[in-house]
């Protein structure tokens, strides 16, 4: 169905798709490239939410001789007027002659509509090429239209032995310098990092992302039952979103002060309420979530299902007996076990990274 010329210009797309990877949010990051006659004449990728789209970058570039022309795209063109006009009537209006997509848009305002109408246009459309890569470009993006969820990625540094700090909670630094600087990385393509209170009152983090250039920072969120965070906080400086379970008045007030929101989500428990918590920054545009957090938050949000991904870091190392990856209950049997499935493992200096997730999408 696709030739090898295709898989090339499809994995071109991709990697054009994927300079829009600290950027985009809320938006999808999306690449094109527009061939004619066997060359390409013209690419494009989204930048970010108000910017032109993809496809309307490439047929710019690619003028009068789109008409004719395939298109690749790494994901469906929209079909409905947003903070831009679809792409899928650019193409059109652009008399191009086929259209070949990684995968179809998950947002249920488009959801098909876009390929549907560049058929019925006479358009040649294919879907489907290398859309495995496009899912993985895209996880929380597909997440949010699809559960009405961000992508949750859970980060933690450990030993060989599986532990992540000391008995006195120091834990900088387990593993080195490349591995510290990757996870800069990962927190820069987020659209917002979540830490909890225990971390915070141990480490006092910026949770900032600061060994990448990018234009954006990611939001932070603190889990913060009690409203306990100190107002010198370093997680604090430049707003935060933080999320208790018990009401203090006067303590939201120093915090609004201190350009930071609070927001109430308590749980029968007198904990916070973390589903209701995925699901509210999800409706806040948030795709993808980044966990950096002690063993107890880690643990929670593991037993409440909240967790799409552990991204592992382990040094080779051993620590003995101090404080772990997870607070998760003992088990009866071997069969109660939560199965993960490798989605990758990669050696980043002298540390191993391990991307693990609770699904095998």
């Amino acid at each position: 169905m696709f030739t090898e010329a295709d898989h090339d210009h499809m994995a071109r797309a991709l990697r054009l798709a994927a300079q829009g990877l600290y950027t985009t949010t809320p938006n999808p990051r999306v690449g094109a490239v527009v061939v004619k006659d066997g060359a390409v004449v013209g690419e494009g990728w989204h930048r970010r939410a108000g910017e032109a789209h993809a496809e309307v970058l490439a047929l710019a570039q690619a003028g009068p001789q789109a008409r004719g022309a395939t298109v690749y795209v790494t994901l469906e063109p929209c079909s409905h007027f947003g903070r831009t006009p679809p792409c899928s009537q650019a193409l059109i209006d652009a008399g191009v002659a086929r259209v070949v997509a990684a995968m179809e848009d998950p947002n249920p305002r488009v959801n098909g509509q876009g390929l549907g109408r560049l058929r019925d246009a006479g358009v040649d459309v294919r879907c489907g090429l290398l859309r495995q890569q496009a899912e993985d470009l895209n996880p929380g993006f597909v997440s949010r239209m699809a559960r009405g969820l961000p992508w949750v990625r859970l980060k933690v540094a450990a030993s060989l032995d599986g532990r992540t700090a000391l008995h006195d909670g120091r834990s900088q630094w387990i593993t080195a310098e490349a591995a510290r600087a990757d996870g800069h990385h990962w927190r820069a393509r987020a659209c917002a990092i979540l830490t909890g209170i225990g971390t915070v009152r141990d480490d006092d983090p910026r949770l900032t992302a600061r060994e990448v250039v990018t234009s954006r920072q990611p939001m932070r969120v603190l889990v913060d039952s009690r409203l306990e965070v100190p107002l010198g906080a370093q997680l604090l400086k430049g707003g935060a979103l933080v999320v208790c379970a018990v009401r203090n008045p006067a303590k939201e007030r120093e915090l609004a002060d201190r350009g930071c929101e609070v927001l109430a989500l308590p749980n029968a428990a007198g904990k916070v309420d973390l589903p209701a918590l995925m699901r509210e920054l999800a409706a806040r545009g948030i795709n993808e979530l980044h966990v950096e957090a002690g063993f107890k938050l880690n643990g929670s949000l593991v037993r409440e299902a909240c967790v799409d991904e552990l991204l592992v870091y382990l040094a080779p190392s051993l620590l003995g007996d101090a404080a772990g990856m997870f607070d998760l209950m003992p088990l009866g049997d071997l069969s109660e076990r939560q199965r993960l499935f490798f989605h990758s493992v990669d050696r980043v200096g002298d540390d191993l990274r391990l991307l693990a997730r609770f699904s095998p999408r």
